[in-house]
């Protein structure tokens, strides 16, 4: 009898331990966290922590857990300030550092090792992965930005490869950015969109694309990989930029329209355009 109680009873201390043991590992608890946290300093903790890839591979699911402001989730190497407020549903990965009164919503996802400035506004279903983002920027739903650009090579026996795109894409400062709107990164440089520049929905930016400040992309723009475009840039809708091209500073095209290699003239820009833009239609 005293031997079936004394087992019993040991039972029901490995059974507490174990509720214990994961309460305070699982990403859900409401209880204290293992690990502190303070303004611009990263979480620390107790616990091994795995390495973790670019893709983040080796990553444990216990290594996660609810953000205190929204209800997101976090991985405990993750650099959030307190005042962020990540949406249920959202996560933050392995390394990222996440600044000052970031909203983040739901459905989004940041990736290992991005950066996000402070005051940013991030909406719902939004990807992130190898990019940096500059401060007071407003990214709305559905953007991805840092994914691999579109390169490819063909090999002595006739087989598409893929071109390694192993660098980042930098957004500057105060930058918007529409819905659905894709920012390729680099392969032989950074893709960079510089500060004060504005995109429309629905935009696509190719890899190695330089952008300048105080540029504005509209709806269904297109630009293919290694453009340099210069500041005050403005391109209307469906205006489809070609690979390799330079275009001046203030230069303006309002309508579709695809532009050639080189065009360093902009004074005389909008004159060729219109030339351009009433020769098809008459044509038509």
């Amino acid at each position: 009898m005293a031997l079936t109680v004394k087992k019993l009873a040991m039972s029901h201390l490995v059974s507490l331990n174990r509720k214990a043991y994961i309460r305070v590992l699982s990403p859900w608890t409401n209880g204290t966290s293992r690990c502190s946290f303070s303004v611009g300093a990263g979480q620390t903790g107790s616990g091994d922590s795995s390495d973790t890839s670019e893709d983040g591979a080796g990553v444990r699911y216990q290594e996660f857990q609810r953000w205190h402001n929204g209800g997101g989730t976090f991985h405990k190497s993750a650099c959030i300030d307190p005042t962020a407020l990540i949406e249920m549903g959202a996560i933050v990965h392995p390394k990222s550092v996440v600044g000052a009164y970031v909203h983040i919503g739901s459905g989004t996802v940041i990736g290992p090792s991005v950066t996000i400035g402070q005051l940013t506004k991030i909406g719902y279903n939004v990807v992130l992965t190898n990019c940096t983002v500059g401060d007071s920027c407003v990214i709305h739903n559905g953007v991805c930005i840092g994914q691999d650009g579109f390169g490819f090579f063909v090999d002595e026996n006739g087989n598409m490869l893929k071109k390694p795109q192993m660098l980042n894409a930098r957004i500057g400062n105060n930058v918007e950015i529409g819905a659905n709107t894709c920012i390729d990164r680099g392969s032989w440089r950074d893709t960079v969109i510089g500060d004060h520049s504005k995109i429309d929905n629905l935009v696509q930016i190719g890899h190695n694309v330089v952008i300048g400040r105080s540029c504005m992309l509209c709806g269904q723009v297109g630009i293919a990989g290694s453009v340099t475009i210069g500041d005050y840039v403005t391109l209307g809708g469906r205006v489809a930029v070609r690979d390799h091209v330079s275009i001046v500073s203030k230069e303006r095209r309002l309508f579709n329209f695809d532009l050639p290699l080189e065009f360093s003239h902009p004074s005389c820009g909008l004159l060729v355009f219109y030339s351009l833009f009433c020769t098809r239609s008459t044509l038509k």
